[in-house]
């Protein structure tokens, strides 16, 4: 895969080359020669195959977090979360020791306490991340899924973009079965607070816990508005919007 500079971009295959634009430019690759039926059914492709499978895999389980989030992810999310989470649940896939390749699965490396380690942290927006954005400590009750900040002043404790004059903080308790592949997530309320110096307590409770086993995550979201008469926008829509795995269990 190449990246094409000059002047013209081109789009279509010329001499078996294909020319495409993706999210990362212009872009160039050679077209292959090996057709689909082959690679399905050839011996000489059983690696293909099985690595094709097991990437399927996970995919389907990034698939299955960015679902279970989807209403929160709609202003938190970059353009590359689906890649960037896909890679993490690679990794977490290869953590499954007891499966045969290409049967390896994230239901099964996920049990690996180094596995939930590599979801913990994971921001939804790159563009805008937990740790540059809220300077104050928090504390997770992990049975309740409550997420407390005290003494929180959004003035010297939030790096909040120009035009911003309030923030709206919102966390979430989610349980997700990687094998079984069901989710279940209940939201906490939400704190809106003016961006000033009043200084406050924010406590936040998730409706109630979330069914179901699995994996438990623990999410803490920052979205920024502005207020005009009265009435709060959403900023940039939603490009400086923060949401983060803050724990993982």
């Amino acid at each position: 895969m190449a990246r094409q500079t000059g002047l013209i971009k081109l789009k279509g295959t010329l001499d078996n080359v294909n020319f495409y634009k993706s999210k990362d430019g212009n872009m160039a690759r050679m077209k292959t020669s090996v057709d689909a039926s082959r690679i399905k059914n050839d011996p000489a492709f059983i690696r293909t195959r099985e690595n094709g499978a097991e990437f399927g895999g996970a995919a389907s389980a990034g698939k299955l977090l960015r679902d279970a989030l989807r209403v929160m992810m709609q202003n938190t999310a970059d353009g590359r979360v689906t890649a960037r989470l896909t890679k993490i649940m690679t990794q977490i896939k290869n953590m499954d020791v007891t499966s045969p390749r290409g049967e390896r699965s994230v239901g099964i490396g996920i049990a690996d306490p180094a596995a939930k380690t590599l979801l913990k942290g994971f921001n939804f927006n790159n563009r805008s991340i937990l740790g540059s954005v809220l300077f104050k400590g928090y504390t997770v009750d992990t049975a309740t899924g409550e997420i407390e900040i005290l003494g929180l002043t959004p003035i010297n404790d939030i790096a909040f973009p120009t035009g911003a004059t309030h923030v709206s903080l919102r966390g979430a308790f989610a349980k997700i079965d990687f094998a079984g592949e069901v989710s279940d997530v209940e939201e906490t309320n939400i704190a809106n607070l003016p961006l000033d110096a009043t200084t406050s307590t924010v406590n936040l409770i998730p409706a109630a816990t979330p069914s179901g086993t699995g994996t438990s995550l623990y999410l803490l979201m920052l979205e920024f508005f502005q207020e005009v008469n009265g009435v709060q926008y959403s900023l940039k829509n939603g490009a400086f919007n923060v949401m983060n795995i803050i724990e993982a269990q």
